[in-house]
């Protein structure tokens, strides 16, 4: 694991952003029993949480994609973290809705984004992808140049590879859930067992489901 993939870990158990259950699945949206639930719009209300994913994010984006132009925020997660880095690297910010609005000029993407430019869109979780993909394909539409995608927290799904690669868009994290195990196993948040699956889970979601 990477310094900063352990720092943004602890940053995100630290303040209850992320809670792991392995015995007390919760329960998603689509039925999935998961072991972890993951609210990083905590990370908002804590300036010292909130500065380390900016500057990690920024730091990524310089070393990876120094040409890009415009940074992008996923609504609405994604756009506070998308402004403090836009920031940080002296850019554009635009922020990009789940769908075009229902009134006034009915736009889905807000802010200045001009054909051809390079864009990093940002949002704050990657599960298996679908929204910032769907987000992705508006940015494309109005003409713009997608870079990479990238979140703060990634549960790194085999869904997300899949979609992902089929969208032919890169996919970066600042942490994500193998790190974040092992770091909460270091910190005695967990036991061996407790590691054993969530380990077990990421592998194969429908199976682990099915046995909790």
């Amino acid at each position: 694991m990477t310094e900063i993939a352990a720092t943004i870990a602890k940053d995100l158990l630290s303040i209850e952003a992320v809670t792991l259950r392995p015995n007390e699945p919760f329960t998603w949206a689509s039925g999935i029993h998961s072991p972890i639930y993951t609210d990083n719009r905590l990370t908002i209300s804590y300036p010292k949480v909130r500065r380390d994913i900016a500057n990690g994010i920024a730091a990524i984006i310089r070393e990876q994609y120094p040409t890009a132009a415009v940074i992008a925020g996923v609504a609405t997660a994604g756009i506070p973290h998308a402004a403090w880095v836009a920031e940080l690297l002296d850019l554009p910010l635009i922020y990009v809705r789940s769908k075009p609005k229902d009134h006034g000029a009915g736009r889905q993407i807000e802010g200045v984004l001009k054909a051809g430019q390079k864009v990093v869109m940002l949002d704050d979780l990657i599960s298996t992808g679908g929204s910032v993909l769907q987000a992705a394909k508006a940015v494309q539409a109005a003409g713009g140049d997608i870079l990479a995608v990238g979140s703060v927290f990634s549960y790194q799904l085999a869904a997300a590879t899949t979609n992902f690669a089929a969208a032919k868009l890169p996919l970066f994290s600042l942490s994500n859930y193998s790190t974040l195990i092992e770091v909460a196993r270091q910190a005695d948040y967990i036991n061996d067992a407790d590691l054993a699956s969530l380990h077990a889970w990421r592998q194969n979601p429908a199976t682990w489901g099915q046995q909790h």
